[in-house]
């Protein structure tokens, strides 16, 4: 995986190996010419707890890699810490149990730095399967930044050859096809940061909180390349890391259309096989016939 470098910071955490990340097992393949036995490789997901001192504030599905990272993200995107420099200490907790060696992250706030309760009692119990399920309210996902601010435009056809290179940094997911993937990109179309993991925002997380450990808040000059579906929570922390430009090779939902428009942010959507829908923000991008935004069209019934 591809990450931040000659800029100063502290030492990264370790990733996790490939095969920390995968799991052989074995299998019956069954079809039209009979069955056999076999083995398949299935990604792994694993808890990951955060305690602060005694308590434990959280617990996210993730899969191991980046860890530190996927915290360094979270407590931010989140908005549980009000800026990055509240977390002075992350470390894997060795003070465990055996079997949750690995999944335990000890925080260290900053003097006269404190959590917002109300967003981390929502927080709570997250899973990898999306960043906002079991929220208490909308009222949980109010964003937590202002609108990005304009910048020059974005080469469309630099967009089309960024999906085959975050691809190139997704070895679990060639092995087992369970993975999502993320990346950060600059104006060159150079990879910055990338991330696999099993929850999608949680991919988004690690490469954020790449980002954040490298001093690089906000991202202003930065793309978003996400391998599934752009929901509201990537959209959400893409603002929160100041990024101007969201891509998916998958669909946007109306949520993060809405989000994005409030945000002055471009929305790209089905980036693949040199093809796009751009569903806001085109003055972001160059290359387009027309700057002005689409109609909305009339949905008759």
């Amino acid at each position: 995986m591809s990450s931040f470098s000659g800029e100063p910071g502290p030492l990264p955490d370790v990733p996790a190996s490939a095969d920390a990340a995968a799991r052989a097992v074995a299998l019956w393949r069954a079809g039209p010419d009979g069955t056999r036995p076999g083995t398949d490789e299935l990604v792994v997901e694993e808890p990951l707890e955060v305690r602060l001192g005694q308590r434990s504030l959280l617990v996210t599905m993730r899969t191991p890699g980046h860890d530190l990272d996927l915290v360094r993200g979270l407590l931010f995107t989140e908005g549980l810490v009000a800026s990055p420099a509240d977390v002075t200490g992350l470390a894997m907790c060795r003070d465990v149990p055996p079997e949750a060696l690995g999944n335990v992250v000890m925080l260290s706030l900053a003097p006269g730095a404190s959590l917002d309760e109300v967003r981390t009692a929502r927080a709570g119990l997250t899973v990898s399967a999306c960043g906002v399920c079991g929220k208490a309210s909308l009222e949980a996902l109010a964003t937590l930044a202002p609108p990005v601010p304009t910048g020059a435009p974005w080469d469309l056809e630099l967009l089309s050859r960024l999906p085959a290179v975050l691809q190139q940094q997704q070895p679990v997911f060639g092995r087992t096809g369970g993975l999502h993937g993320a990346g950060l990109f600059d104006r060159q179309g150079r990879l910055l940061a990338s991330a696999e993991d099993v929850g999608r925002h949680n991919a988004v997380d690690k490469v954020i909180g790449q980002a954040i450990r490298f001093r690089r808040l906000p991202m202003h000059d930065a793309l978003l390349l996400v391998s599934g579906r752009a929901g509201f929570e990537i959209v959400q922390k893409a603002r929160r890391a100041g990024i101007p430009v969201v891509c998916s090779v998958s669909a946007p939902s109306s949520l993060a259309l809405d989000l994005a428009r409030d945000g002055c942010q471009a929305l790209v959507g089905f980036l693949r096989d040199g093809r796009c829908n751009v569903y806001c923000g085109a003055e972001r991008l160059r290359g387009l016939h027309s700057s002005n935004s689409p109609e909305t069209p009339e949905i008759k019934s």
